[in-house]
């Protein structure tokens, strides 16, 4: 991944001395100083490229390329039909268009984007991955999805001769002969991979550099409609509690009143499910199979524990893209952006837990309003269509 500039960010007090009361009202929202902060604080974009120290195989040009490979690679399926990329399609800015996923059957769950994945803490709508390394493995033994397991992953790694000479170029030797350490060098070079799956640049990341470097200008290009969904989604909205920074996410996971039962009659448990599968995982960060030897990366899988509030909390998505990774929430049951907007407008506070945070309440949007917060949601998407 190319490193980009970081921008150089004029004080509150100077973007508004550039923007002051002269700044023309159908160009240029009047957004008041704490609320540049706030905007100004959701960049710059990309964010700079860093490796995993839990990966040897992180930012390995060699591992990158074969991760790639094996990205589309269907003989690492149980039916030698299923890849990753059947799911996470290019397309579809790399999920599948579903409301939940289907691999060799279906699941209970929608295909999160891999897109800016590097960022992410915990991994899967329940954090039950704590690498993405780990991540990338699961789903490859997952009955539901690739059907395989790790003597399968290893055989079709020795016995085809293009992945095993991926192998040696990505790793500097010849495939182990331990079939569980060969499957997770696989998903080490396919978390490599994924690690350079980033979007690009947006029309609100031009309106946020134009802030920072009080050019009232450029920032007028931006639509004043989006101006105005941005001021609620940091204003009445308070969004931006859980889709904050850079990637619009805070990475953790909360109950936003989104219903948790599955077709079977029973209950997601989410995030607090989530937990204990992270615990119980052999291939966590506490594991062999970390490559930090100084386990700094495990922390917080070490303290984490599952709490009874935890039950039905799902992972804060990012927003970059959001406008093309329909349909939405953890089960897929918001077909498009307006379906969001008017849950959160109407949300059903009898639906939130009632322990813990209490960071929901009806918006009431008026419909203007909620044609604002659509129009600033569709501008996080990048310039590639």
């Amino acid at each position: 991944m190319k490193r980009r500039r970081r921008l150089g960010i004029l004080s509150a007090a100077a973007v508004l001395a550039a923007f002051g009361v002269a700044a023309a009202p159908d160009t240029l929202y009047p957004f008041s100083e704490p609320e540049i902060q706030q905007i100004v604080a959701h960049g710059p974009w990309p964010p700079p490229a860093t490796k995993d120290p839990s990966n040897r195989a992180s930012g390995n040009r060699a591992a990158i390329a074969w991760g790639a490979e094996l990205f589309r690679e269907p003989r690492l399926s149980l039916d030698g039909m299923m890849s990753c990329a059947n799911c996470h399609q290019a397309k579809r800015d790399f999920t599948d268009g579903l409301a939940r996923g289907k691999g060799l059957a279906g699941v209970d769950r929608n295909t999160p984007t891999v897109a800016n994945v590097r960022l992410n803490r915990w991994f899967g709508w329940d954090g039950a991955g704590d690498s993405l390394w780990a991540q990338s493995l699961r789903p490859m033994l997952d009955p539901r999805e690739m059907g395989s397991d790790v003597a399968r992953i290893a055989a079709a790694v020795r016995g085809t001769p293009a992945l095993a000479s991926g192998y040696r170029r990505a790793f500097g030797g010849m495939p182990p002969a331990d079939d569980e350490a060969l499957a997770i060098d696989v998903a080490k070079a396919l978390a490599a991979f994924q690690e350079t799956l980033e979007t690009g640049r947006t029309p609100f990341d031009e309106f946020r550099d134009a802030l920072a470097r009080g050019d009232r200008t450029a920032a007028a290009r931006y639509p004043l409609a989006a101006q105005r969904g941005l001021a609620i989604f940091i204003g009445k909205g308070q969004c931006n509690v859980c889709h904050l920074g850079p990637a619009f996410s805070n990475g953790e996971f909360h109950d936003v009143g989104i219903p948790h039962f599955l077709a079977s009659g029973s209950v997601d448990a989410g995030r607090y499910e989530g937990i204990k599968k992270l615990q119980a995982n052999r291939h966590n960060l506490l594991g062999a199979y970390n490559d930090d030897p100084t386990r700094g990366t495990a922390m917080s899988t070490r303290h984490v524990e599952a709490q009874h509030r935890n039950f039905g909390e799902f992972k804060v998505p990012s927003l970059r893209n959001v406008a093309r990774t329909a349909p939405y929430m953890h089960n897929g049951s918001l077909a498009t952006l307006a379906d969001v907007v008017r849950h959160y407008s109407e949300v059903d506070e009898d639906r939130l837990h009632a322990d813990g945070e209490r960071i929901l309440k009806p918006l009431h949007l008026a419909d203007a309003e909620r044609a604002d917060l659509i129009a600033f949601l569709e501008s996080l998407s990048d310039h590639a269509r």
